[in-house]
């Protein structure tokens, strides 16, 4: 069993060794195996989206060579080293809010392995800057109904996509965590169902099915064979080919938007809409309709309210409605 289990590990080992000494800072090399157990604890084993380990461990990386340039030794960082940096930095407000947030965390792991005994960063605000409207461009409910009444095959893979689309405008989820469901994340009894999601950080959230989008899982469901699949196969699978089968394999988020592409087409619906537009939709809609901001930033799954403001449409829809009383 453990001659098994080490033979799985020889082909891990040598990317892993190959990672630690192309990326880890000389002054964490040099501070002794704390400091390097810390730094591989950190990048390689708690932060598990590849996105944000490679912007965190640029961000830690220039932040510890600033130091190092300056004579700073690790053990005596201060907030006032954190702030001069950021200070002296030409990138914009968000980029150095970024950067306080990595070096912030990873200093936390740094006093939690005993390695310094205060987080230099913990009391460091970082820049204001205004919240702006996303550029992702809105779809309208209207739009909604012409693209989910446009697909009119009865095949499985239009059923596919009726479903998929669906469960991307009604449960506000990111179109990677629903390409990642399996089908134990459909939560079924006879009274309701519900869809777990895992999403970045390895969050998990559950979200109520509402009856239409019920119905499109269960006709989905029933033309694909679903009764016979195990529970951990993927729950939306890639078609075969052109044919009108689908095979064993999860849809990528890259076929999710191809195929969102070819049902705009065929709605006659703009091209420039993605699977985002139906968080945008989603949120404004709620809001708009009374649902309180907390609720929201909960059902799509933000950490920070800020973020879900920044897919809120309202302002440009009552600035329209103005603009449209002129009576000139």
């Amino acid at each position: 069993m453990n001659d098994d289990s080490d033979s799985q590990l020889l082909p891990i080992l040598p990317v892993v060794e190959s990672w630690r000494d192309s990326c880890m800072p000389a002054t964490i090399e040099s501070h002794g195996p704390a400091a390097r157990f810390a730094w591989e604890e950190f990048f390689l084993g708690e932060i598990r989206n590849e996105y944000t380990r490679r912007n965190y461990l640029h961000a830690v990386r220039q932040f510890l060579s600033w130091t190092d340039a300056r004579g700073v030794e690790l053990t005596r960082i201060a907030p006032m080293h954190v702030g001069a940096y950021l200070d002296e930095s030409t990138t914009s407000a968000p980029t150095k809010k970024l950067r306080l947030a990595a070096i912030r965390a990873f200093f936390d792991r740094l006093v939690l392995r005993h390695v310094v005994v205060l987080n230099p960063a913990q009391s460091v605000r970082g820049p204001k800057h205004a919240t702006v409207e996303g550029r992702t461009p809105e779809i309208g409910p209207t739009q909604v109904r012409q693209l989910l009444g446009s697909i009119t095959s009865c095949d499985v893979v239009a059923s596919r996509d009726r479903a998929l689309i669906a469960t991307l405008i009604y449960t506000a989820a990111r179109v990677g965590a629903v390409v990642r469901l399996r089908l134990r994340d459909l939560l079924r009894d006879e009274a309701t169902w519900s869809i777990r999601f895992h999403e970045k950080g390895g969050k998990q959230r559950e979200i109520p099915v509402r009856e239409d989008l019920r119905r499109l899982l269960s006709d989905y469901l029933a033309l694909a064979g679903a009764a016979t699949w195990p529970t951990d196969a993927p729950l939306f699978r890639s078609a075969i080919g052109k044919t009108k089968s689908l095979s064993d394999k999860p849809l990528t988020p890259g076929d999710a938007c191809r195929m969102l592409k070819r049902r705009l087409r065929h709605a006659e619906l703009p091209m420039r809409l993605s699977p985002h537009s139906f968080r945008v939709a989603v949120i404004t809609d709620l809001l708009q309709h009374g649902a309180s901001l907390e609720d929201v930033q909960n059902l799509a799954g933000h950490a920070d309210p800020r973020t879900t403001r920044l897919y809120d449409r309202r302002q440009r829809q009552i600035t329209r409605n103005l603009v449209e009383r002129i009576s000139i």
